[in-house]
Order: structure tokens, then sequence, then C-alpha cells
């Protein structure tokens, strides 16, 4: 299985030029304002790829998403597209789970409080995850913002080193961009848009 990982689209996803593939995975923000335009446009956008699969989860700016149910839009969401929202599915025997979920960044969406609150979220990522979909990534693990902070959450990091999945895929910090191998996990971040909002990140690929 070919997996295409994408994240922090932000509204451009027309520009995105994506590789051949058996299941796209999206890892949230693809939206900029979080709009239910925005949303829309997007969804229809999924109706044009030629993936056997798509599996996406909302972040941060996807404000939309966090009041509102994706079955707003079930009638124009492809009918091979997971939308997971700390749920999961699997596909030809792969388990995959997603999250929206983030410790707390400025006033947007799926922010949680550091500590027993975002852990309730955690502690429901299933032990056989195969491929584990966050929009934020785990402490110390691609998540370095250009000032040299490290803004990944602990609790996430301590649940991944639990879980052992085949992969963790997220975005969220744009600057981090790029591959991690730790143990038997490869960690993607797949944010597109570098920190200053400007396309200039390609799709990661991984097979498993």
């Amino acid at each position: 299985m070919k997996i295409v990982f994408i994240s922090d689209t932000h509204g451009r996803h027309e520009d995105v030029e994506l590789p051949k593939g058996d299941v796209l995975v999206h890892a949230g923000d693809f939206t900029s304002r979080g709009t239910i335009f925005e949303v829309a446009d997007f969804i229809m956008w999924l109706q044009k790829l030629p993936f056997e699969y798509i599996v996406f989860i909302a972040g941060n700016h996807d404000l939309y998403l966090e009041k509102h149910s994706i079955d707003d839009f079930k009638d124009f969401l492809p009918k091979n597209a997971f939308y997971l929202n700390d749920s999961g599915c699997e596909i030809k025997g792969v388990k995959f789970w997603g999250s929206p979920i983030q410790p707390n960044f400025l006033d947007w969406a799926f922010n949680r409080e550091r500590g027993a609150e975002i852990k309730k979220h955690w502690d429901l990522i299933p032990d056989d995850t195969d491929i584990l979909i966050t929009h934020g990534p785990p402490y110390d693990i691609l998540d370095q913002t250009v000032r040299g902070d490290k803004t990944g959450c602990e609790d996430l990091l301590e649940k991944v080193l639990k879980v052992n999945p085949k992969i963790h895929a997220f975005g969220h910090i744009h600057e981090a961009y790029g591959i991690k191998n730790n143990n038997d996990t490869t960690f993607v971040n797949a944010s597109l848009l570098n920190e200053r909002y400007r396309y200039t990140n390609d799709p990661i690929v991984l097979e498993i």
C-alpha cells in the first residue's frame, strides 16, 4: 500500500501536485479561516482525486468542523473518504486512527489543556493502530519552531511510544517538515506550506 501524506494546505489544495498512490492522508488545516465555504471547496476537490481511499482529519484552522459534524457534507463526501475525529477506520487490513486535538495554541479550534484534559483523547488511541494521524506533533519530534521552541505534546509522545504505530503523521508546525525514524515508527511532518505560508514542500510518500 502506497500512502501519500500531506498537511497544512490552508486552502491551497488545488496547487498541490500529488504523486500517485493508493491512499491519500491529510493531517489537517485544509482551510485558512475555517469557513463552511472553505470546507465545501476542499470536499469538492476530494471528489476529483484518483486515490482509491482518502483519510483526513481537521486541524486548528478548520474551525467549522469543531462546532459542526462532517455529516453536514455527507451527500458530497466521496464514498472512499474517511473523516476521522478521535476515531478510526480499517483499509485492507491496515488500521488508521485520527485526532485533530492539540495542546492550546492561540484561539483556534480543537485546543486542549496539556495534562489530564488532552490525555483523555490520547487514551482513546487503540493499541493495535498501524497509522496514527494527529494534527499536532509529539514532543521533541519534528515539533521545533523557527524560534527553537519544542511545541509537541508530551502525553502524545508517551502514548505513541506505547502503541508503536508503523507511521505517525502530523503537521501544524510548518517549519518542522520532514521524516524521522524512531525505533519501529516512522514520524512524518507533512506540512506543505512553510512558516511564511508559502507552498514549498512536497507530499511525502511511504509504503506499508
